[in-house]
């Protein structure tokens, strides 16, 4: 089941690497074609004010601004986990300059294209791109100083397996900053099924609770959500993936998405 959850995930992101930006806000969370008539701008945060931003680099697909919340200082060792097209690179190597070292790591061979392609546009020689999965990261021990990224751990199967891979990879005293989608409560099981919803940045969801926990799990400690916003679906798309009665029990229940971002130390 998680090879085929993976497989799925990659071919979508396969196609939305060649899609526009306004393609991608405009369906579910860079979707094809799930929800196209339901501006998904919500999910996403503006990097047009960040230094470093690349336009040609941003599909639109984030859910916060990491880098706006990661202490990057000059100099540092940066990794991006699920690097896309090389947004949250570039603003990432605008901060540490050019004594630090930036790389992205995605296992999609299409956005790993357009990332260099980006990238040998720009000249950076501390930027690179590797291909690797989240949960098995082709990556030694205690080398970096922070870790990134947006919108993608929730896209993840098994997220101890990630947050045991980002503690691994960081330096002691090192630190994560992620923005992602949680839940408050548990989605119905139909809505969870549904492949197209999960690389579409909702069922790949787990309660916050139960994400933080894994962070402490992990071994992480100075934990802090620094953003929180709640994600408003439609009514009209989440009939899509349940029933009437499905749909008034998740209101009764107070069932939310959310977007956070949040930090904590190795």
């Amino acid at each position: 089941m998680e090879k085929g959850l993976k497989n799925i995930v990659k071919e979508k992101y396969s196609i939305i690497a060649n899609q526009s930006k306004s393609q991608n806000e405009t369906s579910c969370c860079g979707g094809t074609d799930c929800c196209s008539s339901i501006d998904y701008t919500i999910f996403s945060e503006s990097y047009s004010k960040e230094e470093g931003y690349v336009e040609e680099a941003d599909l639109g697909l984030g859910c916060g601004l990491p880098t706006a919340f990661a202490g990057i200082n000059k100099g540092d060792s940066v990794l991006d986990l699920g690097s896309g097209a090389g947004n949250d690179c570039f603003v990432a190597r605008a901060i540490v300059g050019d004594e630090g070292k930036v790389t992205g790591i995605d296992f999609t061979d299409e956005m790993l294209k357009k990332a260099e392609s980006n990238n040998a546009r720009l000249g950076f020689k501390n930027v690179e791109f590797i291909k690797g999965d989240i949960e098995e990261m082709p990556l030694p021990d205690n080398r970096y100083d922070v870790v990134i990224s947006n919108c993608v751990l929730n896209l993840v199967p098994d997220k101890q397996k990630a947050f045991s891979e980002i503690i691994r990879v960081l330096r002691p005293g090192g630190h994560f900053c992620v923005s992602d989608v949680v839940l408050r409560g548990q989605l119905p099981d139909k809505l969870k099924a549904d492949a197209e919803m999960y690389a579409g940045c909702v069922s790949g969801a787990i309660d916050k609770n139960e994400y933080i926990k894994i962070i402490e799990e992990s071994g992480f400690h100075k934990i802090e959500v620094h953003k929180e916003k709640e994600i408003e679906i439609p009514n009209t798309i989440l009939l899509n993936y349940m029933d009437l009665d499905d749909l008034r029990q998740m209101k009764r229940d107070k069932i939310g998405i959310f977007s956070i971002t949040i930090t904590a130390y190795k």
